[in-house]
C-alpha cells in the first residue's frame, strides 16, 4: 500500500518557443495530458452562434 502522506504531484509538458509563442509540444502531447476533446468542434459553433445572436439584439 502506498504512504497515504505521499503527495501526488504533476508537471506540465514540455514547451517550445518563448514568450508570447511559448507552446506545448504537439509532439510530447497524449491522452494521459488531457488533449482529447471530443467536443470542440460542437462547442466553438454554439460558442459562435451565441455570439452572433449577441451582435444583432439592439
Amino acid at each position: 500500500m502506498p504512504d497515504p502522506r505521499d503527495r501526488a504531484t504533476s508537471s506540465p509538458p514540455p514547451t517550445l518557443g518563448e514568450g508570447c509563442v511559448r507552446r506545448y509540444d504537439p509532439e510530447a502531447l497524449s491522452d494521459e495530458n488531457g488533449t482529447e476533446f471530443p467536443g470542440a468542434a460542437e462547442l466553438w459553433e454554439e460558442l459562435q452562434r451565441s455570439e452572433e445572436e449577441e451582435r444583432k439584439e439592439p
